[in-house]
């Protein structure tokens, strides 16, 4: 019997060590049911035969892995009612978010199950009928936001109840009534406007600006008593014009006998005021340079920026987007965010170039996305969101992929994955030194192979007919097997036409091109046959001597070739590697073949692959001509090191 008392034991102690590292069961039950019963357009990576835990899009579990603590599925399409009895057994539940889909119907009923339920968004959605009224279930909501929905009737007064309660937003909503007298020590944020509220503000609520309850039949003018002027402890009284100080007397080397200041005492104020007002502007540049070099966001709410005036992330949405401007992802994107996140995101600036701003965001999941900010667009939303269908369709091992795009008459965005070695221009041309570490002939020639089949797919997108239009190191980045990529497809034909050519850009632009300000799948051939020479010298498409004497890549290597001195041309940082001169020599003759200057006498893209594969075939490698077929992995890029000009395009 002992012997079986230690079996029964060591079952135990082996079922509950298992069951701790098993997936929810019963929740994942509930959320594949919820997910099935209601409608969206944004595929979830959701299925019965992969784990919840870490995999699960949207979908966060406690510690043991045990219960479901977090559902985040904001922009995801949802279309309809929540099906009953479906996240209401997820009764550990501390977070949902599904805001900015289009459910509709009533406040689901059988959400009083999630008595663990501490922040709610369900904002923009289409959601109507009355709030709940017993929030009495709810004891730790922390924060609630129902607006812009259409949520009518009255204000309950169990919201009274809610004693950890810091934000309450029900803005843009149909709610009617007076506002009850709702004693929430702990409220700090609260938003009622735009409803259809009447009578006066309860004495409870006004300590809020009036500006949270405007857009209601309510009347303000039992505010004036209740706000009088704010003065700083650390503010200066207030001085009535032609006095000084506080009135009392002093000595007369500070006043003349008639009361007037002397002259001494008046050149000591003047001097004084003119160092203080020099010292304060000195840091108010440095601040605001500081912040610009920090910050220049978005200029939007990545980086605090995308903002009008001091309004909210809910208020910009709602005024700049309708219900047809939301982020569009295209299928197979796992993100689980929407605009507002990234309104409220942290942001750097990556880089500016030809067609717009890059920005690193950071989520509040510490997810790291780019986002491109276009300027100068040339077309409708039709047209722009044809070209953004179209690029976002290609799926290519050397193409970065288009996650999402954003369009409004004021702002036009892609988004993209984070590469976190930066671009090639990065890594070639950054700080050479005792420290850097080189990039060897391997690399670069995994550079080549990639960019170039990438550049071949785009060519047979759209019958032969898309142009990637602005190809150049820093629109290219290394896979997870190290192999180029390409970045920014396609707006050459959406964007103004290309501005005159400036700094490095420059260097990358065909004779056409510079002629014509427009772009075809030839001149894409001369920008990559400049990357070729750019991978080979080392030496940027544009750069000075020490002299300051500007010297164009292409011309460049065209006379030191024709000098017959091509060992002047290579890097020096490639004549460590033994035995790679004959094929830095068919690669240069590729390059010098891609930027000829007739565009009818340049290689196709596709015949460029097939004489870079055949500088080096590298093993256990299928490819295509036409890239259609490259590597067998799929571009994987990684949150980790920055790199400040890395995704400029």
């Amino acid at each position: 019997m002992k012997g079986v008392g230690v079996f029964y034991w060591i079952f135990l102690v082996g079922f509950v060590c298992l069951r701790g590292k098993s997936d929810p069961v019963e929740d994942k039950q509930a959320l594949l049911d919820f997910v099935t019963k209601l409608p969206h357009s944004r595929p979830l990576n959701w299925n019965a035969t992969s784990p919840v835990c870490g995999h699960w899009t949207g979908v966060t579990c406690s510690g043991d892995k045990s219960r479901v603590v977090a559902v985040r599925l904001p922009g995801v399409g949802f279309d309809g009612p929540i099906p009953p009895y479906t996240l209401s057994r997820l009764t550990s539940l501390q977070i949902l978010s599904l805001r900015s889909n289009r459910i509709n119907g009533h406040f689901p009923s059988d959400f009083t199950t999630l008595r663990n339920l501490s922040f709610l968004y369900l904002q923009f959605n289409d959601f109507s009928g009355p709030l709940p009224w017993n929030f009495s279930a709810w004891k730790n909501l922390t924060i609630v936001n129902l607006s812009n929905n259409h949520f009518n009737g009255s204000l309950p007064l169990s919201l009274s109840n809610l004693t950890n309660l810091a934000g309450l937003n029900l803005a843009s909503n149909s709610l009617s009534g007076q506002i009850p007298d709702l004693q929430l020590p702990n409220l700090h944020q609260l938003n009622l406007s735009d409803n259809d509220f009447n009578g006066s503000v309860p004495e409870s609520l006004r300590r809020f600006p009036e500006s949270v309850f405007r857009g209601n039949n309510i009347s303000f003018q039992a505010f004036a008593p209740e706000f009088p002027p704010v003065v700083s402890p650390s503010s200066p009284p207030y001085f009535k014009p032609g006095s000084i100080g506080s009135g009392g007397g002093g000595s007369g080397s500070a006043k003349s006998g008639n009361g007037k200041l002397g002259e001494t005492a008046l050149l000591g104020i003047v001097v004084a005021g003119v160092v203080l007002g020099l010292v304060a502007f000195a840091f108010l540049m440095l601040a605001c340079f500081s912040r610009k070099k920090r910050n220049d966001g978005l200029g939007m709410g990545l980086s605090g920026k995308l903002h009008k005036g001091d309004m909210s992330p809910e208020k910009v949405i709602s005024r700049s987007q309708d219900a047809n401007n939301r982020l569009v992802f295209f299928e197979g994107c796992n993100y689980a965010f929407d605009l507002e996140d990234l309104l409220r995101a942290s942001a750097e600036v990556l880089g500016k170039g030809t067609f717009g701003t890059a920005y690193r965001a950071i989520l509040e999941d510490s997810v790291a996305v780019v986002v491109k900010r276009l300027k100068d667009v040339n077309v409708g939303k039709r047209e722009f969101e044809q070209q953004m269908e179209l690029v976002g369709s290609i799926r290519h091992e050397n193409v970065v992929e288009l996650k999402a795009y954003y369009y409004s008459k004021e702002e036009k965005l892609m988004l993209y994955d984070y590469y976190s070695q930066g671009s090639v221009s990065a890594i070639l041309h950054g700080k050479r030194g005792e420290d850097r570490v080189p990039l060897d002939w391997d690399t670069r020639l995994k550079i080549a192979i990639g960019a170039a089949r990438g550049i071949a797919r785009i060519h047979v997108e759209n019958g032969g007919k898309l142009v990637h239009g602005n190809v150049k190191a820093s629109n290219i980045f290394l896979n997870s097997r190290q192999y180029g990529c390409v970045s920014d497809v396609g707006l050459a034909s959406i964007m103004s036409s290309l501005a005159p050519p400036i700094s490095r850009a420059a260097g990358y632009r065909s004779p056409e091109v510079t002629d014509t300000r427009k772009a075809a799948q030839p001149s894409d051939v001369y920008s990559f046959g400049v990357v070729l020479l750019e991978l080979l010298t080392g030496k940027s498409p544009i750069h000075t001597t020490a002299g300051d004497e500007i010297i164009h890549l292409v011309r460049w290597v065209h006379s030191v070739v024709r000098e017959e001195w091509t060992d002047e041309v290579f890097d020096i940082e490639l004549m460590r590697y033994p035995n790679i001169e004959e094929e830095m020599v068919e690669m240069l003759q590729i390059a010098m073949a891609c930027v000829v200057r007739m565009p009818d006498q340049r290689p196709r893209m596709s015949d460029v692959v097939k004489m870079i594969e055949n500088v080096r075939r590298f093993d256990n490698e299928t490819h295509s001509y036409a890239g259609i077929k490259a590597e067998s992995s799929r571009p994987q890029p990684e949150v980790g090191t920055d790199f400040s000009t890395s995704h400029s395009d």
